[in-house]
């Protein structure tokens, strides 16, 4: 909004020229998200605390037990920080923004109205397995449809008319000007990146400041790939796809940035409000839709690969018991496995976040190794 209002008057006050500079309106973003957990999140977590207490299931480690009471749906406050910021701060007339704005809000509204019922109404089951999955496939679904035909952006480049990256291909890492063509099969994949995604955050959400904590690794390497990506120079470079307007997405990983710094605050151990499904569906749907957008699909699987690990251990420990009658961890995600095995809560998310660095880093390379 400051955008759209601001830069116009460039041209009569020269100092508003600065607003055209993505790196200025990034930095922005991440003040503005970050002041606003400064400024509103203590009122917002006591106004929390009337409504909502983490009630610890029958199945939760001992050392989890004395975290009862504690307020959920905090992922209010990281949705609210980033809309509140970007709108502020980005240019509403991109594609790209609206898309991840639409997955913000969508998956944030699923997860809100299944917090809504544990927390709120007592409700212990929430919204049941299938009917989540169903409204997470759905919500995918109209994303895509989105993103693959109606997107006027939907035709991507490289550096060179020759090197031409449509929608339906996806880049593959390590290798220069290397692209697979998936067809009508790219629909559906997009559609698992989303729900996958967003369902690995939701598992991984276990610990004290653990998925928030990875999630601002992702979010800070993908900053990082969308400004390359948006600067033909720096693509052609680096031999990765140049995408018009795609620079304007460090705003909004700037503004979500920002609000996982600020929710870091408060959801650090021993944490004083966690972030529930509100937050962590928004923020794995936000994360795979920056893998579309950005065309960096595969890459997501590397960025986040510390996400990809905690689901498998869930579907290793599904099936294990399933065909073998025998578990592989003493008890899934992953994360509670380590705590079982005796390791103190700040030691796993320490060392899970060094490994969310590496990967991060590592991806980040992958765009020099080509």
């Amino acid at each position: 909004m400051l955008y759209h209002l601001i830069y116009p008057l460039h041209e009569q006050l020269s100092g508003l020229n600065v607003f055209r500079y993505i790196t200025f309106r990034t930095a922005l973003a991440v003040l503005i998200s970050f002041a606003i957990f400064v400024f509103f999140g203590k009122p917002v977590i006591r106004l929390l605390a009337k409504w909502t207490g983490k009630a610890m299931r029958p199945d939760t480690p001992e050392a989890h037990r004395k975290k009862a009471g504690t307020p959920s749906m905090g992922g209010i406050l990281i949705v609210l920080s980033v809309l509140v910021s970007i709108l502020l701060t980005g240019n509403l007339a991109n594609p790209n923004v609206l898309l991840l704005m639409a997955a913000l809000l969508g998956y944030g509204a699923l997860g809100f109205f299944d917090d809504y019922l544990k927390e709120v109404r007592k409700d212990g089951k929430g919204v049941s397995g299938k009917v989540k999955m169903a409204f997470q496939v759905l919500l995918a679904v109209s994303l895509v449809s989105y993103f693959v035909y109606g997107n006027p952006n939907r035709y991507l480049f490289f550096n060179a008319p020759i090197h031409e990256l449509r929608i339906f291909e996806v880049s593959i890492p390590f290798l220069t000007y290397s692209h697979l063509n998936m067809g009508w099969l790219y629909p559906p994949f997009a559609v698992f990146i989303l729900v996958a995604s967003s369902n690995a955050v939701n598992l991984t959400d276990g610990l004290d400041g653990l998925a928030i904590g990875l999630t601002l690794f992702v979010v800070i390497a993908y900053t990082g790939i969308a400004y390359l990506s948006g600067h033909h120079n720096m693509a052609n470079y680096l031999h990765i796809p140049f995408i018009p307007q795609i620079g304007e997405i460090t705003v909004f990983t700037g503004a979500l940035a920002g609000a996982c710094l600020g929710f870091l605050l408060f959801n650090a151990h021993p944490a004083q409000v966690f972030m529930g499904d509100t937050g962590s569906l928004a923020l794995g749907g936000v994360l795979g839709m920056l893998a579309l957008v950005l065309k960096q699909e595969i890459l997501l699987g590397i960025i986040g690969g510390v996400f990809v690990i905690e689901t498998l251990s869930v579907i290793i420990q599904v099936w294990s018991f399933r065909l073998r009658k025998k578990r592989v961890f003493k008890m899934a995600p992953i994360h509670h496995h380590f705590e079982l095995s005796g390791w103190h809560e700040n030691k796993i998310i320490i060392r899970f976040w060094v490994a969310g660095a590496v990967l991060a880093l590592f991806a980040l390379a992958t765009l020099k190794i080509r």
